[in-house]
Order: structure tokens, then sequence, then C-alpha cells
């Protein structure tokens, strides 16, 4: 049983030495026994307590001890053959390195550090050498802290990166210096932002609704804007392939990136308002796919109200057009509405041109945008009117212009150039804060808020106050696009962490503010709207009437108590005073009442929460704004 006692012998002192090699001092070694550990154990070296651990450094060079260093480099820069890799420098023999240390603890060994810590011998900066004579001629030849893999005379792909990145550096600091001017704006205008906080983008940002009649090509013309733009791999879309042909829907995979419920891909029909980011050199944008059909409009209202541009789209396939724009069809509807809402920008894109009935036909195109134009321009400025044509499903004139070889008469900018050009709506970041909430949800006990900044900025850390109900909060984190920022500017798009709200705190319609700046509550208002359409039954708008009160995130219904005056159109006079009825066309100033109370604004203070619609049984009826408020 000699050699199980043996084993359990060394067993037994292994724990002592590693005790003593990772401690900070020095522990009592046991006294070896009588028995036979062998001739090993009297060749065994002994452990420095003192030594330091290791530790590894991935950016440190091959090791070579400096006595080494200049003889090394001399042979083999008169060695080295041009084209060819130099051969590392052999690395010593770690014995001599441990009799030093245990000769003197005190002295300092050479470790895989020195060729970091230590000072470099200075060298000119490597240049590819021409011939062999200039690259062993002279004591910046070879550089003394020159890798040992050095590549070969001629250009490289390093030497052609290094030009990108110095140019992307550049960017970068053009980049920092937007955003200090930025925030030096932000604190010269009095809004007081917290040391330390920082934006996380420059460019600006622009909130892009799809609008139009059913079956338009809005999903899969957001899609395919999705796809060209990188942010859709290309698994997702073999998967949406395979989905789309088992569902004998080849042609909807496009949409399938939009619509996200079963429901939707099955109807082929948007029912929620879908939404996507994507972003370009100049801008970073938010696509909203509002849903086509009649029955989802009041869906269409809260993604429009959100929108700076609005895109309109268009069927160009034979009878499509026609049955979106005559009456019972959702293009004018839809128009009108975005304009209500305050898209003062529309961009007009005839969808379906390489359609077999039309195989971009220039008389169709003209034909729909003359019959078009006379209507819009009831509601849209002709230079704020964009025309051109587009084809959602291969792609054409979306993210680069046309080949001639597939539209020869078209020779405009593709639908991102459009929208890169298209001027910024003017938003005040000093004004006081206003965020309408859209939905919220619990997130590891944390309550948050979907909204959109209409006015002011928000910042984390800051202090808020939700109203009508005037409860108070902290704003603990801010999410655009799913990733954290410090600060968010108006027109982005936030979700918004809260600290001090409970769920029944934060519902859709309140509004998210200061607590210097509230927003104002009330239940009655007065207000002036034009009648847009009347319902067969009820030709007439009277005092009692009552509909469904849209404005911005609100949705409630009200009653018109009283009609003050029948309006001129054009000049705003008035024309009669306390009338008993009004009719279709007509533009009325009125008092009206909700049952509970809401959160709005004049229109001349916030246009944005002073805009307004009144629909009835499914109809659009009248469109208006906020003129004065009697607050509670």
């Amino acid at each position: 049983f000699g050699h199980f006692e043996l084993c359990a012998t060394d067993t037994e002192r292994l724990p002592v030495l590693a005790l003593r090699r990772t401690s900070d001092r020095p522990t009592a070694e046991p006294k070896p026994t009588q028995d036979d550990r062998g001739p090993s154990q009297s060749k065994m070296p002994k452990l420095n307590p003192n030594a330091k651990p290791f530790r590894f450094n991935p950016k440190v060079r091959s090791f070579v001890p400096r006595s080494m260093r200049q003889s090394n480099q001399e042979t083999e820069a008169k060695d080295q053959v041009p084209g060819s890799k130099p051969t590392p420098a052999p690395a010593p023999a770690p014995a001599p390195a441990v009799e030093k240390e245990n000769k003197d603890d005190s002295a300092p060994a050479e470790s895989w550090e020195d060729g970091v810590d230590s000072e470099p011998v200075k060298a000119k900066p490597s240049t590819p050498p021409k011939s062999k004579s200039t690259s062993s001629s002279g004591p910046a030849a070879a550089p003394a802290q020159a890798p040992a893999s050095t590549p070969a005379p001629g250009p490289s792909k390093s030497s052609k990166s290094s030009g990108k990145g110095s140019s992307s550096r550049g960017s970068s600091s053009k980049g920092a210096d937007k955003k200090a001017a930025l925030l030096a704006e932000l604190n010269k205008n009095g809004v007081k932002i917290p040391d330390g906080l920082k934006l996380h983008d420059d460019r600006p940002h622009c909130n892009v609704v799809f609008i139009g009649h059913v079956d338009a090509g809005k999903s899969t013309l957001s899609g395919q804007l999705l796809l060209l733009t990188g942010q859709v791999d290309q698994r997702t879309i073999e998967k949406y392939e395979r989905e789309a042909k088992e569902k004998n829907r080849e042609s909807w995979y496009l949409a399938f990136i939009m619509d996200t419920n079963e429901e939707e891909r099955a109807k082929g029909k948007t029912v929620e308002v879908g939404r996507a980011h994507f972003e370009t050199k100049k801008r970073r944008y938010t696509l909203l796919d509002a849903p086509g059909h009649k029955n989802y409009v009041p869906n269409m209202i809260s993604g429009a109200a959100q929108a700076d541009i609005g895109v309109l789209i268009i069927s160009a396939r034979k009878s499509e057009f026609e049955a979106g724009f005559d009456r019972g069809g959702q293009t004018r509807e839809h128009a009108m509405l975005a304009k209500t809402l305050g898209i003062s920008r529309l961009v007009v894109a005839i969808n379906k041109m390489d359609e077999s009935t039309v195989k971009w036909n220039k008389k169709r195109y003209d034909s729909i945008q003359k019959k078009l134009a006379s209507f819009l321009k009831k509601w849209f400025k002709p230079k704020d009117t964009v025309w051109l044509p587009v084809s959602a499903y291969t792609g054409d004139n979306l993210v680069k212009p046309m080949d001639k070889g597939v539209c020869e008469w078209y020779n405009g900018p593709c639908l991102l150039d459009v929208l890169d050009n298209m001027r910024q709506t003017n938003r005040d970041k000093k004004a006081g804060l206003r965020i309408p909430i859209i939905d919220r949800y619990k997130d590891m006990g944390t309550v948050c808020a979907l909204g959109k900044v209409e006015a002011g900025t928000l910042y984390k850390g800051q202090k808020v106050v939700v109203m009508p109900t005037g409860s108070k909060g902290e704003c603990v984190g801010i999410l655009v696009n799913e990733k954290a920022v410090d600060i968010a500017l108006p027109g982005e798009n936030v979700v918004i962490q809260t600290k001090g709200f409970d769920d029944n705190q934060l519902l859709g319609g309140f509004v998210i503010c200061e607590p210097e700046r509230p927003c104002r509550k009330c239940v009655s208002f007065e207000a002036q709207f034009r009648v847009t359409e009347v319902l067969p039954h009820k030709p007439l708008i009277t005092s009692g009437y009552t509909c469904i009160f849209h404005c911005h995130t609100v949705v409630a219904e009200c009653q018109i108590k009283k009609l003050n005056a029948i309006l001129d159109k054009k000049s705003g006079d008035v024309l009669r005073k306390n009338p008993r009825y009004a009719k279709k066309g007509d533009v009325i100033k009125v008092k009206m009442r909700v049952k509970q109370s809401i959160s709005l604004e004049c229109y001349k203070d916030f246009s944005q929460l002073g805009r307004f619609t009144l629909r009835d049984e499914g109809k659009t009826i009248a469109i208006g704004r906020v003129t004065k408020i009697k607050e509670i």
C-alpha cells in the first residue's frame, strides 16, 4: 500500500501549496515525513510567496528581453526579404526568471506587461519601404515597437480604412458639436437641463403616416421601404413568404412586416396603426401605417394625430382609384382628416404603376393627378403637395430614382429624397411640456406611458404632472426606438418610465406636463368648426346635438349646448347671431360640453392640442378648433 500512501500524502500537500501561492504572506511549510516520496521531491522548485499574480494583457506584443531587442531587430532588418513576413523573436525560457526571483525578491522582474508599461523607443511613423536598402538604412528603418506580423509593402486594407476612420471621426466630432449647440440653445432659452445629460442624436425626427383607401398598398409600401432601408433581415422575409404562400396570398408577404396581427393577415386589412422606424443621413423617421377601412377610421385618427408628413397612397389599377375617390371611398376623408389633424405637407404616391392594366402609362398618371388635384387644393397648398409614381411591390422609385428603362417620362426624385428635403415642422422647445398619452403598460413593476412630445423638452429625472387628474410623479427613464436616452425633444415618440404613478393614473387621453405650467382641464369650452357632412336622418346641426369628440388622444362623447353665430367662410365675420340650426358647409361658433373633465389647449397657444374632429355614426361631420376654455 505504499503507492496509495504516496498519493494521499501529496494530496494533503496540494492545498498548502495553493494557499502559499495566493496568500499575501508566507506560511510555515510542513516538515517532510519519513515516508518514501521518490527522487522528484527534492528537485521541486520553491514557490515565491511574494510573486505578483499573473494578469493577461491582450494588447501586449510578443515578449522580448531588453538585452535582446536591439540585436534581434538589426539582424531581422538585414536578413529580411521584401514581401516576406519576419520571423518572431524566440521567447525566453521561464526558468531564469524564477531563479532571479528566488535570489532577490525585492528586485522587480520583467513581466508580460513590460511592452506596454515601459517607455517605447521613439520612432518615426512606419511607411511601406520602397526597397531593401531603404528598409535597412538608419535607425528608423525598423521601428522598435513594430508587431511581429508586419504586412508587406504596398497598399493594404488598413491604409484604406484609416481614411474612413478619420472621416468617421470628423463626422462624429461634427455631430458632437451640433449636440453641444442644441444643448446651449436650450439652456439659453430657459430650459434647465441637469449636467451630465446628453442628446442621443442631432438629426431631426419626423413622423410619417401612410393614409389612403383600403387595398391601396399602404402596408406593402411600408414593408418594402423597411426592407430596402435594411430594417428587416432576409431570414424574416423568407419566413413571411412561406406564411403568405400557405394562405394563398403570395403577394402579401411584404405587408406582413407591418401587419403582425393574425386577423390582419387573414383578411388583408390593417386594423391598428402599425409603427416602425428607419433612418437616413439627414433625418430619423417613425413610420405609421394607418388602416384604410371605413370601420377603423378612429384608429386612423389616432395615428395621423402623431404625424408631421402625410403620404397619400393612391392605387393606379383600373377602377381602384375610382372606388376610393368616389362617394363612399376613404381617399377624400383621409385627406381631409390629415389636414384637420395638423398635417400641412402631403406626398401623393400613385402606387401600382407596374400593374398589367397600367404598365407605367403616363395618361393614367395624369388623369389621376388631374382629378385628385382639384380636390386637394381645398385643403393643401400646391407648393406643399408633391406627386410621384411608385411601385410598392417591386420597390421602384422608393429609395433611389428609377431607371429610364422602367419609366421614361418621370425625371423627379424618389420617395426618400422627397421626405428628406421637405420643410421641417417648427416646434417650440422652450414651451411647456405637453405629451398626450396614447397607451400605457407595466414593465418590471414600472408603469410606462407611450406618447409623443408635442411641445417642450423632456429629460431624465424631471418632475411631471398628469392632467386632468393632477397626479404628480417623476420621469426616471426615456426610451426612443427601444433605446435609453437622456433627453427627448419635440416630435419624438417616446416611452416614459415613471415613478409615483399607478396604472389608473396614466390613461389614454391624459397629458403629461410640467408642474409649473400644467395643461388646462375643462368640461365646457367654446369652439369654431365647419360642418363637412350631415347624416340623412340628421340634416341639421342644432342645440343638443350629440356626437363623438376627437382631440389629440382624447375620445369623448360631447354635446353642442348652444349655437352662438354663423361666420363667413373667408373673412370670419359674423353673418348671423344665435342661429337656430346650421347645415352642411356652414362655419359656426358654438359652446360644447363633455361628460368628464378632459385636457385641452386653445388653438392659438398649442395648435396640436387645439384641433378636433366630430364624428357621428361612422362619418366625420365637422372639423374645428378650440377658441376658449372654461377651466375648472
